[in-house]
Order: C-alpha cells, then sequence, then structure tokens
C-alpha cells in the first residue's frame, strides 16, 4: 500500500461513521442533483468511483439498472453495506480496492461517477482516464468535488487549510483544470452545475481527525479568512460561531 493509500485508510477509517452520519453527506437536494445531472436511466449501470459509505451508489441505484461502489477504505464499504441493506436495495454491489488501475474491463459502465474524491487523489489525471476507460461509448463521465478558488492566493490557502484538517488531501483543483481533466481523457467537454456545502466550523472540526498540534493552527486561519474571505469558503462570523461554505462543482462528459 502506497503511503498516500495508507493515509486515506487511516482518515477514512476513522471518518467512517460521521461521515455516513453527515448532513451535508446526505443531503437529498444535492445527492438528487448529481442524479439528474448525471441523466442516469433505468438502463445505466452505474460505477461510483471511492464510493465512501455508499450514499451515491444508493441514489443512483433508485433510479439505474445496477450501481457498483469501490472504495480503498474496508470501514467505509461496511457502512456502504449496511446503508443498502437498510434501504433494501439490491441491485448494489461492492470492491475493496484502490482506483489505479480500476479493478474492471474496458466498456464496463455506462455511467461512471466520483464525489468529493478527486482532492484526496495524488494523480486525478490518470483516476479520470480509468474513469473514462471503464466507461461504454456512448456513457457519461461525472465528477462533483471542491472548486478551488481561480485565485491562486486563495487556493493555496485552501488547500493549506485542508491537509491540516485533513492529512489524506492531496489538492483541490481549480474549475479549468477540473475541466481539463476531462478533455484530456478524451472525453467530450464537461458541462457543470455548482452549488455549496454549508457548515459551521465547530461540526466540521468535530468530524475531523487532524494532528492536536494543528487544531489550532485551523482554527486561526478560518478566523482569519473572516475579514477577507482569505480561503475563498465565504467564511463568515455569526455570534459564538464562524460558518462557512465548501464550493462544489459537478462536471458531466459524454464520451
Amino acid at each position: 500500500m502506497t503511503s498516500n493509500a495508507g493515509i486515506v485508510v487511516d482518515q477514512f477509517t476513522r471518518q467512517a461513521a460521521p461521515f455516513a452520519s453527515s448532513v451535508a453527506m446526505r443531503d437529498e437536494d444535492a445527492l438528487r442533483l448529481l442524479v439528474e445531472f448525471s441523466s442516469a436511466t433505468p438502463t445505466d449501470t452505474v460505477l461510483d468511483v471511492a464510493c465512501g459509505p455508499g450514499l451515491v451508489v444508493a441514489a443512483f441505484a433508485r433510479v439505474a439498472h445496477h450501481a457498483t461502489g469501490i472504495d480503498l477504505t474496508p470501514a467505509m464499504i461496511e457502512k456502504a453495506r449496511e446503508h443498502a441493506a437498510g434501504l433494501g436495495l439490491t441491485n448494489v454491489d461492492w470492491h475493496i480496492g484502490n482506483v489505479l488501475p480500476l479493478p474492471f474491463a474496458d466498456r464496463s459502465f455506462s455511467l461512471v461517477v466520483s464525489r468529493f474524491a478527486f482532492h484526496h487523489f495524488p494523480d486525478p489525471a490518470a483516476v479520470m482516464r480509468e474513469m473514462a476507460r471503464v466507461c461504454t461509448r456512448p456513457g457519461r463521465v461525472v465528477v462533483a468535488d471542491i472548486a478551488a478558488s481561480d485565485d491562486p492566493e486563495l487556493a493555496a490557502a485552501l488547500n493549506r487549510m485542508e491537509r491540516l484538517r485533513d492529512p489524506s488531501h492531496t489538492r483541490a483543483l481549480p474549475l479549468a483544470e477540473l475541466r481539463d481533466l476531462f478533455v484530456n481523457a478524451g472525453t467530450a467537454e464537461p458541462r457543470a452545475t455548482f452549488y455549496d456545502v454549508r457548515a459551521d466550523l465547530d461540526g466540521l472540526m468535530a468530524t475531523s481527525f487532524p494532528a492536536p498540534d494543528d487544531v489550532r493552527v485551523i482554527r486561526r486561519m478560518f478566523a482569519d479568512s473572516v475579514a477577507g474571505d482569505g480561503l475563498g469558503m465565504k467564511t463568515k462570523a455569526k455570534g459564538d460561531k464562524i460558518l462557512l461554505s465548501y464550493p462544489i462543482a459537478v462536471l458531466a462528459a459524454d464520451v
């Protein structure tokens, strides 16, 4: 297992329960937007890359013929199985494993998706190429992830904070780079839609597992960002709380 993979498994084993129960992760409106924007149909076979606790797989399984999830972290797949069983879903299956390479034959799925995972990948371009490889022709590839600011300083500040808050974080990409991933993997030019995942700092930190010495640094970074939005996260103070928003881009392209 690579060093990055080990960090991912460590972080997401600890995050499995809070991640699976997170209001933001379970947001039905956001899940519905993802499914609808992907143009999913009852004939689709879906693959969710880095599926976490199976929330996206379950959302697609309600619409599609079949949905498959793959994730590196066994604890996440355990949560995914529990979630699907609780919903009575029988048109799903799960794989524990890395995404480079994806353990599937060429052109195996008509719809290949990934949500909130690309900022963890050391080589997102390679993952995108794998997603395109296992997608049918015609088919669709869909990615939803944090979109860093187009301002390099704000993007760098966001990524510094996120690497402290979650050591498995690699880099959130700006929208232009996310678009380039698609085109460079051979897809059509992607279309995009956007929304925010809103939270408060205390709630965010309650589901995070940074090094103890970094907690104060993270809180100071958010406090300092209130005046000028120094993280590109629309931070603002409300009473004794700091409110924040993760900017999310959803991109979909035909293959």
